[in-house]
């Protein structure tokens, strides 16, 4: 699928002249499950839109421990890229495709002009940060007003809406990763959840029943 059709399927509420100006000036870069789209300390040449696949991003502490924080999907923007890209500093998280991924990188030159010239792009830019902003809310949330049990309960609901599955391909490390707590804890909260009926464990996946 070329530009200009992804632009048209996924970003319907740009007026023509802004469609025409992404179409000329975008570039369409293919990631693979594993691939890192941004890392801690990178200059951001780009603001990134994705068109295919999924991404997440993350924060990666001090001794290479990792918090998760929202996905990003098709019709989505990378908030932080934009602001890391319009104000010339580095990234201050971690983006990585989870699957086959493709972005469209939009480069910095038009930031000033996008936003000045296109108000359905000003406003695009202002609902991406609220939405973003909204999903740290809900992580801040959990870490400040919740046990581990209601934690880990809420982020396997997440996965799975934002998943779109039941059957969640994680393992209790990766979990205990986002969760920023070990495998030992997760491991016994699982159990317990599974013993509630909530989740059913299978070798290679976590069935997810609530």
């Amino acid at each position: 699928m070329i530009i200009a059709e992804y632009i048209e399927r996924l970003f319907p509420q740009f007026e023509p002249a802004l469609r025409a100006i992404l179409i000329e000036n975008a570039m369409l870069r293919d990631f693979q499950a594993g691939d890192m789209l941004m890392q801690t300390g990178q200059n951001m040449r780009s603001t990134v839109l994705i068109v295919e696949g999924m991404v997440k991003l993350y924060r990666e502490g001090e001794d290479g421990q990792e918090f998760f924080m929202y996905y990003l999907q098709p019709g989505n923007a990378c908030a932080l890229s934009m602001i890391c890209a319009t104000k010339q500093e580095t990234s201050q998280v971690m983006a990585k495709a989870i699957e086959e991924t493709k972005v469209l990188m939009i480069p910095i030159s038009l930031m000033d002009t996008l936003m000045r010239d296109y108000r359905t792009w000003y406003y695009f830019v202002i609902e991406t940060y609220r939405m973003r902003f909204e999903e740290l809310l809900f992580v801040i949330d959990n870490i400040a007003f919740k046990a581990m049990d209601e934690r880990l309960a809420f982020y396997l609901k997440k996965q799975s809406v934002d998943l779109n599955t039941k059957a969640l391909q994680l393992t209790h490390s990766q979990i205990a990763s986002d969760l920023n707590t070990s495998r030992e804890v997760i491991s016994r909260l699982l159990k317990k959840m599974e013993q509630a009926g909530a989740i059913k464990m299978h070798r290679n996946y976590i069935e997810y029943l609530s």
